[in-house]
């Protein structure tokens, strides 16, 4: 059966911190940080090393070919630090849909993102974005550079499918969300919660995402 694991709306409520403190975060992992929901089982990838391909077509007119995938390039050269390399290939023929073991494809499908902003597909080798959930994201706010929300949808979902399952409670994280459905947040080192950035995960994977990755994969 496919693992599904998506990003969604709901994980781009704004929330906000201030950013001196927001920047420690991101560059270090403290003892006892490592918090998560608990809405999955993080486990070790079979793969040694991963191969990330990319198809544009269906992507949002105002996503360009050679910007996303250097937002792909960025998110998998951050994930490098897992100890398992990653490296970013240009697709094959959009007439194959054969995945290699030990790749990823990055695409653009509707019907594979399931109106998240991005959902992996774990038995699929997929991560597919949403194009619907972006076009609303620019109807909304056209004045947001939207490769920001690309960027870190890219992470968070490659975190996934390095094998961290479970979201992480640490606000700050890429693999985080803010809140459940009953109403708990995620946590801040001040315990002060959000104050001044609109949107207060990181882009890309933190120091906690990259030690949780290691632990996992037995790095």
């Amino acid at each position: 059966m496919a693992r599904w694991l998506a990003f969604s709306m709901l994980a781009l409520c704004p929330l906000v911190a201030a950013q001196t403190l927001r920047d420690q975060e991101i560059a270090e992992c403290r003892s006892g940080e490592m918090v998560v929901w608990n809405d999955g089982t993080d486990r070790a990838i079979a793969d040694k090393t991963l191969v990330v391909s990319y198809r544009h077509d269906n992507a949002p007119v105002w996503f360009n070919h050679s910007d996303v995938e250097q937002l792909i390039a960025n998110a998998a050269k951050a994930w490098n630090a897992c100890g398992i390399p990653i490296s970013v290939v240009p697709a094959a023929s959009q007439r194959d849909d054969k995945i290699a073991p030990g790749s990823l494809r990055v695409q653009w499908s509707e019907a594979g993102s399931r109106g998240n902003f991005g959902l992996t597909n774990l038995a699929d080798r997929t991560l597919s974005l949403g194009p619907a959930a972006f076009t609303m994201l620019h109807s909304r706010n056209p004045n947001h550079d939207a490769r920001q929300t690309l960027q870190m949808v890219l992470s968070h979902e490659m975190g996934h499918f390095l094998g961290l399952m479970a979201h992480s409670r640490r606000c700050i994280d890429t693999l985080s969300y803010y809140q459940d459905a009953n109403g708990a947040k995620c946590q801040t080192r001040d315990g002060k919660g959000i104050s001044s950035v609109p949107e207060y995960r990181s882009i890309l994977p933190t120091a906690c995402d990259i030690q949780r990755c290691r632990i996992i994969n037995g790095r």
